[in-house]
């Protein structure tokens, strides 16, 4: 993902190559360039405070905003090493354009991991509560996971994929087709029906966790009223006997279920919000990406590319808004620390 404006005919993902085309005096130049910089600051300053409220705010430390500070880790390196890439690709050396491309490969595959890594969590903690483990370990693990496999999917352009024989050192892209669709695959087009399919199923298993209970609580046994009068008929009992006791499930259980059921059950009716962002900003981007790969001779218009290409990096932006419009918490919290700031 990048910046450049005007495609070649040999450009295999321009949408991932910094802009060569427009002097400093170009006015499209100028406004990329007035807009990348609010886009920067914007991507800043609205994942730093999501990272810094979940570090300061004890009720934001579940295993979910684990996730979300990942995520928000992955916006902030991509607005702090991607980003500007237009502002200095023009004196960029081909070695450190390719190292910045294999950072932007890497982080937009992290962000999309990390959504992954979320829904995987949520399935489990509705599918089998009572073995979900809230503790710490599991999450950073699996975040862990997810970005030594976003690092695996961009080291080939790190490792040398990108020395192609011809290669005009004046431009920055990807030179390797078949490395544009594997990482089109890995990044976006399998990860993305995987997590909507554990999303289905995270959120059906809600639904008829939710309809159990509430049969439950409307099939309960009304209590023996205080004073006189019949006993119910299960009271009617031996004078010897005593009742059988009820199985119940251990306490430690019944809490771990409550507990996973409060308020990160709160928390994901944020995530299809986050997710849906996602997909709208993400897929037009990875449709011309591998369209371009596999049909060469297509034509695809530099203007549309360009627009795909800045419409995925508004994402990182997005998602503060996203936390402060629908989870009532962040928003509290992002108040406190704005009026602190103020």
């Amino acid at each position: 993902m990048g910046n450049r404006s005007v495609a070649d005919a040999d450009g295999l993902l321009a949408g991932r190559e910094p802009a060569t085309g427009g002097g400093a005096g170009d006015p499209g130049a100028a406004a990329a360039l007035a807009g990348g910089v609010l886009l920067i600051g914007a991507v800043l300053a609205g994942n730093s405070l999501v990272c810094v409220s979940v570090a300061a705010e004890r009720a934001l430390q579940t295993p979910t905003n684990y996730f979300i500070v990942s995520l928000a880790a992955a916006d902030l390196l991509l607005a702090l090493l991607v980003l500007p890439l237009f502002v200095y690709s023009e004196v960029s050396p081909p070695g450190l354009c390719d190292a910045l491309m294999a950072m932007d490969v890497m982080l937009c595959t992290a962000s999309i991991f990390n959504l992954c890594a979320i829904s995987v969590d949520r399935f489990v903690a509705v599918a089998v509560p009572l073995h979900y483990n809230r503790q710490s370990r599991r999450q950073l693990l699996l975040i862990g996971a997810t970005w030594l496999l976003s690092a695996a999917v961009a080291a080939p352009v790190l490792c040398g994929l990108n020395d192609a024989r011809g290669r005009d050192p004046a431009v920055c892209r990807l030179e390797n087709r078949d490395y544009v669709v594997y990482s089109s695959v890995c990044s976006f087009f399998l990860p993305c029906p995987l997590m909507l399919l554990l999303y289905w199923a995270t959120f059906r298993g809600l639904r008829r966790w939710e309809a159990a209970r509430r049969a439950k609580l409307h099939g309960r046994a009304p209590r023996r009223p205080s004073g006189p009068g019949p006993p119910p008929p299960d009271a009617i009992l031996a004078p010897d006997t005593t009742p059988p006791p009820t199985p119940s499930p251990p306490l430690q259980a019944r809490r771990r279920r409550a507990k996973i059921t409060g308020r990160e059950r709160k928390a994901m009716r944020v995530l299809p919000v986050v997710v849906g962002a996602f997909l709208l900003c993400w897929t037009p981007f990875f449709v011309v990406h591998i369209t371009r790969a596999l049909c060469p001779t297509c034509a695809v218009p530099p203007r549309l590319v360009s627009a795909v290409t800045w419409l995925g990096y508004v994402n990182s932006a997005l998602n503060p808004v996203i936390y402060t419009a629908f989870n009532a918490e962040f928003r509290s919290v992002f108040r406190k620390a704005l009026r602190l700031c103020c």
